[in-house]
């Protein structure tokens, strides 16, 4: 039996992220007893154009709303800003800012930064049902990443009236290789889990998994259990995985945790 204060204990556990947004999450995993992983299944830098940017950026204080989807989108606004000797927070003096999820909301908040508006659920619907104004004659500015993200707030804002900027603030792109001790510990069928935090994670792993472990990847995975952060990345997962064993209540991390602990408690 597990011990009680540590439900993971002695689960083998890969976490695929960034290789920067790993540290955090780890913590919580291990403080639960789990042996984690590190599959960081994309790295995260500027567009490939960042001219779009920075025409945007050069008329922030014009903007009645920016809302962003993610982490990385604050940071790298504020990242270019300050190449222009401005931030984000200086801009959210005039510019009232949305945001999708708690660890997006967190991350603003390190910024010096409180959101206007956060909705009840964590996901782009949830923002959209719950916006507080009319978008009708809204401008509004959604810095997002360059492939592969959602065009739902865009989409939904513009049907609803608002002049909307949306523009690629940051790119995430696959790594070149997974480390050897993850590939090892797949190799050898020890793993108890993989945890997706988004769809890219998904894909990604997927295409490094088969350029190590060749066209048969798959069947190294048969009793691994499948974890995924919240609805779009369980119907990647469903797609490339062909299942998923269990999607997060709360579409966070700690979420994730929970779901893990339930799994194998």
């Amino acid at each position: 039996m597990p011990k009680v204060d540590l439900p993971l204990d002695q689960r083998n556990i890969i976490i695929t992220r960034s290789k920067e947004g790993i540290l955090d999450i780890k913590k919580i995993f291990i403080s639960k007893g789990a042996n984690v992983f590190d599959l960081p299944a994309i790295s995260i830098g500027d567009p490939d154009d960042l001219k779009p940017l920075d025409e945007a950026l050069d008329q922030i204080n014009d903007f009645h709303w920016i809302i962003f989807s993610s982490s990385n989108g604050i940071k790298f606004v504020d990242k270019r800003l300050r190449y222009f000797n401005s931030s984000l927070k200086e801009c959210s003096k005039k510019t009232k800012i949305a945001v999708v999820g708690e660890k997006t909301s967190k991350t603003l908040d390190n910024f010096g930064i409180k959101a206007d508006f956060i909705p009840p659920e964590f996901v782009a619907e949830s923002l959209i049902d719950n916006f507080p104004v009319s978008g009708y004659g809204l401008r509004v500015f959604v810095p997002r990443v360059q492939t592969g993200g959602r065009d739902l707030i865009a989409d939904q804002f513009r049907k609803a009236g608002s002049r909307v900027f949306e523009v690629a603030a940051y790119e995430t792109r696959c790594p070149d290789s997974i480390p050897e001790e993850t590939i090892d510990i797949i190799s050898n069928r020890k793993v108890d889990a993989i945890i997706f935090s988004s769809g890219k994670t998904v894909s990604n792993s997927a295409l490094l998994l088969e350029k190590k472990l060749g066209k048969e990847w798959l069947g190294y995975c048969d009793e691994i259990k499948l974890l995924t952060i919240g609805p779009q990345t369980t119907k990647v997962c469903n797609k490339i995985f062909g299942r998923v064993d269990g999607q997060a209540q709360k579409y966070t991390f700690e979420g994730l945790l929970d779901t893990a602990i339930n799994i194998f408690n």
